[in-house]
Formats: structure tokens, C-alpha cells, sequence
């Protein structure tokens, strides 16, 4: 067993020349460092690492096959219970989760499960290995939205032998995993890699269907055994401050949007993005750290300005490391009060308040308040509001099936919500939360789905 203290590191492009392109930031593991830390595992007797995991992959014995060099029987444990092996292992907040509870904490760093995880996902797509179908039991399942929540929910019920419709409201599936995760932490290849192995597995999607306009609600009831609802939480949030409708104005949303899903990056894009000379960024989260770094390679000297401290980031915590290394500023302890503009309503900067830490707050954290005297300005000619989002409302605006004021659909730990054979999951019950905590969401779903067609099947 190797006795190392320390993780082997990520290889990364070099900064100087990751802030020119959208090509993947890291590099990944090669064969012979992803055995050497693999083989770091202690195989604790309880296995908290999998108890950490939101879709409990056996990460012990995951961990044993790829040290032993058997990369495909590794896969094939992490693929018993994820769906998005290649996804989990580059956008997973891992050291929240599994690598939180790894054993080895207590006298260095944790087996770095999530570049392993990675690594042995991206050998198994150079086999190129199908995924095979189940035959069908008869009974069909709709699954609203194509994100981590409904791609797990439809791999689950595929392999059940449920014969699964996923609809999305985009032109590509994916949900959050397309349109809100830039290039460089995910390449969309990698979503398309996992997506079509869901349709090898007997899974149809149908793209353009926004279900709430074509198609209701009540007509996939009516259609289908169940319906899961996996619509995500894509609807921003503003501050409410005056100048937030000034043209250089965006919510990461759209901004991501139209980067990662739109393609506006490219010199020849149809749908361009505004590029901004001098961007700042208003937020601390991941979503806060992809809009920087997107703007940084549009070619703009950008700022993070956020209302706590560095140690209050949610951000993950590489993600802020690689956007500071990328030359990107952080503004903590300020909030805006109001954006700045010109005559023709353009924004010009912003106008801000220092800001300190006071007591505790809802979510655990000191919160942040006023400080007397200390105003600021902040140059900008675009501002990027990365405040997180609320559910997206048009398939909960169906009579009968209950939300709360923000429009979260009310569902049990099982997925159950108010309208019988209608089940959620993820971000749309949930709020902004994390690709795995949806994905488990999904599957927990699946298994009560599974549970309600059998249960009304023997009853007649």
C-alpha cells in the first residue's frame, strides 16, 4: 500500500495559456499515478468515504480494482450506482463529500477519489464499450428535464426495464451540465459521452419540448405510468438595486448560457456575447468562478466582489485557486448598492459598501453588515450577477401539485409530490445544489417510481 501522506497533484494547462482557450483545465491522471494513489486507500472497515458519496459509490473496492490495475472491473463498480462517472469525477465537490471522510485526513491528504474516478470513466470511453439494454416490463415513465436529476432518474428506470422518455426544453440534453459548466471544467464531449450511453441503454430524449407549453403536464400523466420532474433551478436572482436593467447588465445564467451551450466564444459566433473591457462579478459561488473565468478569456480584466470574507467562499476551492491563478481579483467584505451608468443607460461601475461580519445567520455563517464610511466605486462596463437561482416555474404551474413561495416543488424524501405519479427531484425541489446531491435525488425517485407502477399493477 502506498504509505504517501500526500495526494498526487492534478497535471494542469499553464495559466498563461489555459486564459486563451476553453480547452480543459486539467489534464487528468495518467495510468501510473492513478494506480499510485488508488493504491493510498486504507479500506476502512466502515467505508465513510461511500457513506460521504450523495449516490454511494463503493469507493473502497472502486479503489482496490484500479490500484490492481483493472480499470474496466473499476468502472463497472463505480457504474453499479452512477450514471455520470466522467461528470462526477470533474465538477464534484469532493473534498465536501467523499474526500471529507476519507480516514487518511487525519494524518494528510485524502485519497484523491474524484481525479480517479475521472480517470478510470475516460479509460473506459477509449474502450468504447455499449451499455446494454434491458427488455422492456411494459410500462413507460416521462422524465422532465435532461440534467444530472432526470439523467439518473432515467438510468435507474432503463435498467429496471421502464421504457423512458426524457424531455428537454434545450436544443442539446445535459441541463446545468451544457449550459451552466464551462468548457474548461467540462468539455461537452464528455456530457455527449454519457448521454449516449443512456440511449444505448434503451432511453429516447426528445429536445425542444418545454414541457408546460408543448406539452402539458395532465398529457404526460395521461400518456405515461409516472412522470419525474427534473426541471432544475435555472431562473436567476438580482439584487434588486437600481441600474440592474442597464445594458452591460447579464445573470450568469445568460452569460453561461450562451458561452457554453451557444458557442459565443468563437470569433465566428452567430449568437456573440457582449465582451466586456473591464467585468465584475457579483457572487462567491462556483457559478460566480465560471462567469469570471469566461470573461477573463473573452479578454477582460475581472473582479469578484463578494459581501463575506475568503473563508466564506462556497466556492470549491480549486476553482478559486485556478481563477486566481488565471489573474482574476477578489473584492471581499463589499456589496453593491447600485450599478453605475452613463447617459445612454450603459454601465460605467459600480457603487459599493465595505461590509462586516456580524452573528450567525439562517445558514450558519457570520452575516455580513454595512460598515459605516466606507463606500467605493468600482470601474465596469459589465456586471454579472452570480446570486444564485430558484426553480424553473412552468411544469409546477400545473393546478394541484404544490409549491413553496419560491417556487420549489414540494416533494417527499422520496420524490412523491402532491399530484399522484408525479415525483421531483434535484435543483426544481431542492434550490441550486450540487450535479451528485441531484443525481441522488433522481435515483431515490426512481426507486419510489419503481415502487408506485409495481404496487398499482398488483392492485389492478
Amino acid at each position: 500500500m502506498n504509505k504517501s501522506l500526500k495526494s498526487h497533484p492534478m497535471p494542469l494547462r499553464d495559466p498563461a495559456e489555459r486564459i486563451h482557450t476553453f480547452e480543459e483545465v486539467a489534464l487528468g491522471y495518467d495510468a501510473e499515478t492513478a494506480i499510485s494513489e488508488a493504491d493510498r486507500c486504507l479500506h476502512c472497515k466502515n467505508h465513510p468515504c461511500t457513506e460521504g458519496c450523495p449516490v454511494n459509490v463503493a469507493i473502497p473496492e472502486f479503489l482496490s480494482l484500479t490500484a490492481a490495475g483493472k480499470f474496466e472491473e473499476a468502472y463497472e463498480a463505480i457504474a453499479r450506482t452512477s450514471c455520470l462517472p466522467a461528470v462526477c469525477g470533474r465538477v464534484c465537490p469532493q473534498e465536501r463529500q467523499c474526500e471529507m471522510y476519507c480516514t487518511r485526513n487525519k494524518t494528510g491528504d485524502p485519497v484523491a477519489i474524484g481525479r480517479v474516478e475521472r480517470f478510470v470513466a475516460d479509460v473506459h470511453a477509449g474502450i468504447g464499450r455499449k451499455a446494454e439494454q434491458i427488455p422492456k416490463n411494459g410500462k413507460r415513465v416521462a422524465v422532465v428535464g435532461s440534467g444530472p436529476a432526470g439523467l439518473a432518474c432515467a438510468g435507474d428506470l432503463a435498467g429496471l426495464g421502464y421504457d423512458v422518455t426524457v424531455f428537454e426544453a434545450l436544443h442539446a440534453a445535459g441541463g446545468v451540465l451544457v449550459y451552466g459548466i464551462p468548457e474548461f471544467r467540462l468539455p461537452k464531449r464528455i456530457v455527449a459521452r454519457e448521454t449516449e450511453d443512456l440511449l444505448a441503454r434503451g432511453v429516447t430524449i426528445k429536445t425542444n419540448v418545454l414541457v408546460g407549453r408543448t406539452v402539458s403536464l395532465e398529457e404526460l400523466r395521461e400518456e405515461y405510468d409516472a412522470v419525474f420532474l427534473g426541471t432544475g433551478a435555472g431562473l436567476p436572482n438580482f439584487m434588486g438595486i437600481k441600474g440592474e436593467n442597464a445594458c452591460g447588465v447579464f445573470s450568469a445564467n445568460e452569460y453561461l448560457t450562451r458561452i457554453n451551450l451557444m458557442k459565443a466564444y468563437e470569433e465566428d459566433s452567430e449568437t456573440p456575447v457582449f465582451r466586456g473591457r473591464k467585468v465584475a462579478v457579483i457572487g462567491g459561488g462556483n457559478v460566480a468562478m465560471d462567469a469570471a473565468r469566461c470573461a477573463r478569456r473573452l479578454g477582460a480584466e475581472v473582479t469578484i466582489v463578494y459581501r463575506r470574507s475568503r473563508e466564506e467562499l462556497p466556492a470549491r476551492r480549486e476553482e478559486v485557486v485556478h481563477a486566481e491563478e488565471e489573474g482574476i481579483g477578489f473584492l471581499f467584505l463589499t456589496a453593491p448598492v447600485e450599478i453605475l451608468t452613463d447617459g445612454g443607460d450603459n454601465v460605467t461601475g459600480l457603487s459599493c459598501v465595505g461590509m462586516e461580519l456580524g452573528e450567525p445567520d439562517a445558514s450558519g455563517r457570520r452575516r455580513p453588515e454595512p460598515k459605516a464610511g466606507s463606500e467605493i466605486k468600482i470601474e465596469a462596463d459589465c456586471v454579472i450577477m452570480a446570486l444564485g437561482t430558484s426553480p424553473n416555474p412552468m411544469a409546477g404551474r400545473t393546478k394541484g401539485i404544490a409549491t413553496k413561495p419560491r417556487g420549489e416543488i414540494i416533494a417527499d424524501e422520496a420524490g412523491k409530490t402532491s399530484l399522484a405519479g408525479v415525483f421531483a427531484g434535484g435543483d426544481a425541489v431542492t434550490g441550486s445544489a450540487t450535479v451528485i446531491r441531484a443525481m441522488g435525488a433522481g435515483k431515490r425517485a426512481a426507486a419510489a417510481i419503481d415502487e408506485y407502477i409495481k404496487t398499482r399493477s398488483e392492485n389492478g
